[in-house]
């Protein structure tokens, strides 16, 4: 008798929601955004994590200027702990062609490239945008393991909450398009 394989639930554009119960440094109440997940592995950006650098340190880096303060003064994100030396903006979907972008929805792209820096240094790249330092990688299986451990919840992706939810609500705001109260949840999870 044949056995049928099932199909695995590949989470690109879902948000990956850190459990109360998992304490590791770089996801402790993180919502991770999945920008490709497939038999090899997953790749994401962390969005709810700020750093202390601003957008004008970075374009001082690469010798740009910014067209206004506000711009000069936005918050760069701890994406994850893989390769935090690279820029990685996430962003809403222009007709704009950048160097290297990754088209994850129709309406949403990650693009690594300096070129899209520069639009935005001068006011002329997409509005909606959050750029990081650094992603969440996970190899072949890994996220299927931590999935399964109860390490994250998941769920289809917003961008209100991407790019307009106030930082420190992202983590709850993900929860509840679940329509879980992350605070009421045990660190302590049971299996039947």
């Amino acid at each position: 008798m044949e056995t049928q394989k099932t199909a695995t639930q590949y989470l690109r554009n879902h948000f990956l929601i850190a459990m109360p119960s998992l304490d590791d440094v770089n996801f402790s109440q993180s919502v991770t955004y999945i920008c490709e997940h497939n038999q090899e592995g997953a790749m994401g950006v962390t969005i709810n994590r700020p750093s202390d650098i601003l957008l004008q340190d970075i374009l001082d880096q690469i010798q740009l200027k910014s067209s206004s303060s506000d711009i000069a003064h936005e918050t760069i994100y701890h994406g994850g702990p893989v390769q935090t030396d690279r820029g990685f903006i996430l962003h809403s979907k222009t007709d704009e062609k950048w160097d290297a972008s990754l088209d994850v929805t129709d309406q949403i792209q990650l693009t690594s490239s300096k070129d899209i820096l520069k639009a935005i240094a001068s006011n002329q790249g997409p509005e909606q945008h959050l750029i990081t330092l650094g992603y969440a990688g996970w190899g072949s299986g890994q996220l299927e393991q931590e999935m399964a451990d109860n390490l994250w919840l998941s769920c289809p992706a917003n961008a209100d909450i991407i790019f307009h939810t106030p930082i420190e609500k992202r983590w709850e705001s993900a929860a509840s398009l679940l329509g879980i109260d992350l605070q009421l949840l045990s660190n302590d999870a049971g299996h039947a």
